[in-house]
């Protein structure tokens, strides 16, 4: 029987892949340093310098391969506190029902009446801006509701299965149901979720940086450069597009892996 490729799973991986590998490499090594304002101020991309320099005489490359580390450290960190704790806030609402549900949904109903941004915007302005562990503790408690809610429906639907009533009747306890025979069989809805949050972390991050509350110098932000090329689109434009292109390709492929992991699903349903 011939196995039908996965084009959007296969092509997500190879972008996002590439794209890990120069936030990688940018962790390690750089063509320049990323500070270093010693070379000729607007220089168009060449053999010296690839995606040429910024009006400060900084190598746009090295600077480009520090931003997408620092965003996707950010977004990394921030899908994974808005994860862990909204899939088990769900993972509990969901099983148990009752008074726990009634609580901790009206919570997270009222969380999720703000708008993520301006929800994330009062707790930067509450804990300081500029920070890297700021930015991820206001996005990551911003993403906690949608993972919760995602979640909580998944084992609500999942508690009364035949399989669950037979672990309970074999004396399986509540956390054992939870986290082995429940929180599997949910994690092929919770990927393609985690993937849109991800994407969603790296957009919010750089519209922070880019209105100047997310990262801030001396570290690099993709966000914040993308402000500072704004005012030299004229006589740099390939600061914009090198910083804007970075941006497109990590959210494009990590969209991919989402809607591959999407089409798998309905195959196997």
């Amino acid at each position: 029987m011939k196995t039908k490729i996965n084009k959007y799973l296969l092509v997500g991986l190879v972008i996002t892949g590439m794209i890990l590998a120069v936030a990688l490499a940018g962790f390690f090594w750089t063509p320049c340093s990323p500070t270093a304002m010693r070379y000729m101020k607007f220089q168009p991309p060449g053999p010296g310098h690839l995606f040429g320099t910024d009006n400060f005489g900084r190598d746009i490359l090295s600077r480009v391969m520090k931003g997408i580390g620092t965003t996707l450290l950010i977004a990394l960190a921030t899908v994974t506190i808005g994860a862990v704790v909204g899939t088990t806030v769900g993972a509990v609402t969901g099983y148990f029902g009752g008074a726990v549900d009634e609580v901790l949904m009206r919570i997270n109903d009222s969380l999720t009446a703000f708008p993520s941004i301006l929800l994330a915007l009062l707790i930067i302005s509450l804990v300081g801006p500029g920070k890297k562990y700021n930015v991820v503790l206001a996005l990551g408690l911003v993403f906690i509701p949608s993972f919760a809610r995602v979640t909580r429906t998944c084992f609500a639907s999942l508690r009364d299965m035949n399989y669950i009533t037979s672990a309970r009747l074999m004396g399986a306890g509540n956390a054992r149901i939870l986290f082995v025979h429940m929180m599997p069989n949910t994690l092929r809805v919770l990927l393609p979720a985690i993937t849109i949050g991800f994407n969603n972390a790296v957009l919010a991050e750089a519209s922070m940086s880019f209105l100047g509350i997310g990262v801030t110098p001396p570290d690099a932000s993709l966000g914040y450069m993308l402000s500072e090329a704004q005012g030299m689109l004229k006589v740099c434009p390939w600061y914009a597009i090198f910083t804007g292109l970075s941006i497109i390709l990590l959210v494009f492929g990590v969209g991919l892996i989402g809607q591959g992991l999407q089409a798998r699903n309905r195959e196997v349903i």
